[in-house]
């Protein structure tokens, strides 16, 4: 994985943010983003802020605020100051707006859209990049238009209309872009409500945030929040634009093409450990460790070793990630996971200490928690075997040894040991071998054809269930 090497030199106090849009769910990048933030701030014993970037508010929920508060609060993403509402903050973003007007770095535009459109159609036309055209900017000698009744203006920004803007990225190196590639931006909509642009950079100053990780999506935004800063006199983030996460189809995943929601992963039993683990290596890496702790990656992630080339979603090798946790959780851990699954599905178990002794029977064969409710399930809820594996395992070749082993199986000791006692037996009377014999037992009492140990799946049934899931395969013979 190619990317910065160099350890970055921090000045002063690191503070860093979150700041997701609630127009929709927290997906996997933004996840990474916020986890990368998050980590540096505590590798360096910083502060970490959860915004919400609200001022988009026809496409803002409520709803999508509370998905997105979830998600932290179940990938352990502790913040120590937010949520942070922009909304909240119109005030801060008026008197910002007024002193920039006052002081020439921002203007007044009433140029409807219809002519804004006509502007960049023929810009278009001449083959020239559509930019703003300055047409309300006030430069020395010039004469503005006439102010056109019942137009509420926008304010923009008085980007410089020379020079170039730099910085250092933290992943990217050095970047530089001619102001002349860049219009006067829009700070205030309208409606007065800033756009995101504007609003970042108050927020970013007002929060004293020293890093920003972000997409890199966002680059071509920097050279205009640089330019505010500057304008404002406000101190300077450092910039660290990640890049983007790949889905299986090459495209980036997004909110609008193929990602898919932190919670829905929660939801599918994946662990936060084992999420925070693969994501950090989305982009990321300490020499060639794929697993590691939370408090490894916060002692490693010091801004180094950032890749700068997209990554490609994996979604077997984040179970194989998971499975690996799910392999070392706590008693107590495995227990709530398989209890939280078996809700999801309308199941109540009444034994937790059996509930228990089953998970620990069958997690080394679940990568998530959704497998292994899936083994549970056939415990605790009839099972339906496929007609095909009935017509393939349960022929009449065994039915007489199925009733053979029901009546055994009825007055042995209910365990392992006493149950493989009775298949043995069941076995020699009727002459058969294991692999002949196994299947159809399975394959009635699991309704599946593989399992772990015989022995050791029956004892984990209650002893009428086995008998019952037996007799179904022919109440005349058995």
């Amino acid at each position: 994985m190619s990317g910065t090497s160099a350890v970055p030199v921090v000045h002063g106090r690191v503070r860093t943010r979150i700041a997701p849009s609630p127009t929709g769910f927290l997906h996997l990048g933004t996840a990474r983003t916020a986890l990368f933030s998050w980590a540096f701030a505590r590798h360096h014993g910083g502060e970490f802020v959860l915004r919400i970037e609200d001022t988009d508010v026809a496409r803002s929920t409520q709803e999508a605020v509370g998905q997105i508060l979830e998600s932290m609060r179940w990938l352990g993403l502790d913040h120590d100051e937010g949520p942070i509402y922009q909304m909240q903050r119109l005030d801060r973003y008026r008197e910002v707006t007024e002193r920039m007007l006052g002081e020439g770095s921002a203007y007044r535009c009433y140029a409807t859209p219809d002519e804004l459109e006509a502007m960049r159609e023929a810009q278009r036309a001449r083959g020239e990049k559509t930019l703003y055209d300055g047409r309300w900017r006030p430069e020395p000698g010039k004469t503005l238009p006439p102010i056109p009744e019942g137009v509420a203006p926008v304010i923009r920004f008085h980007n410089p209309p020379d020079g170039v803007v730099s910085w250092d990225d933290l992943v990217k190196g050095p970047i530089t872009i001619s102001n002349r590639e860049i219009d006067d931006l829009v700070i205030v909509r309208a409606d007065g409500v800033p756009t995101y642009n504007f609003a970042v950079v108050v927020d970013d100053w007002d929060m004293r945030i020293s890093h920003v990780f972000r997409g890199d999506e966002h680059v071509n935004n920097t050279p205009w929040q640089i330019n505010m800063f500057h304008a404002l006199g406000a101190p300077l983030p450092v910039f660290a634009h990640v890049p983007i996460i790949l889905g299986d189809d090459g495209q980036k995943l997004s909110k609008r093409r193929g990602a898919v929601s932190v919670t829905a992963y929660e939801e599918e039993g994946f662990l936060p450990e084992a999420m925070l683990n693969y994501l950090a290596r989305l982009g990321w890496s300490h020499g060639d460790e794929e697993l590691f702790t939370r408090e490894q990656m916060i002692a490693w992630f010091d801004g180094s070793h950032l890749a700068k080339h997209p990554a490609q979603w994996d979604g077997a090798k984040l179970a194989w990630v998971n499975a690996h946790y799910l392999k070392g959780l706590r008693d107590d851990s495995l227990l709530a996971l398989a209890k939280a699954q078996l809700f999801r599905r309308g199941i109540v178990p009444a034994d937790d200490a059996a509930l228990l002794r089953a998970s620990l029977v069958f997690r080394d064969r679940c990568n998530t928690g959704a497998d292994l409710a899936d083994w549970l399930a056939m415990l605790l809820a009839d099972v339906s075997p496929s007609a095909d594996d009935v017509a393939r395992y349960v022929g009449n070749s065994v039915r007489p040894a199925l009733a053979t082993l029901a009546g055994k199986l009825e007055t042995v000791e209910w365990a392992a040991l006493a149950i493989n006692g009775a298949v043995k037996e069941t076995l020699a009377a009727h002459g058969l071998k294991m692999p002949q014999f196994a299947p159809a037992v399975r394959v009635l009492v699991c309704g599946r054809v593989q399992t772990p140990s015989l022995d050791a799946v029956l004892a984990l049934f209650p002893r009428v269930t086995v008998l019952a899931r037996l007799r179904a395969a022919s109440p005349a013979s058995l």
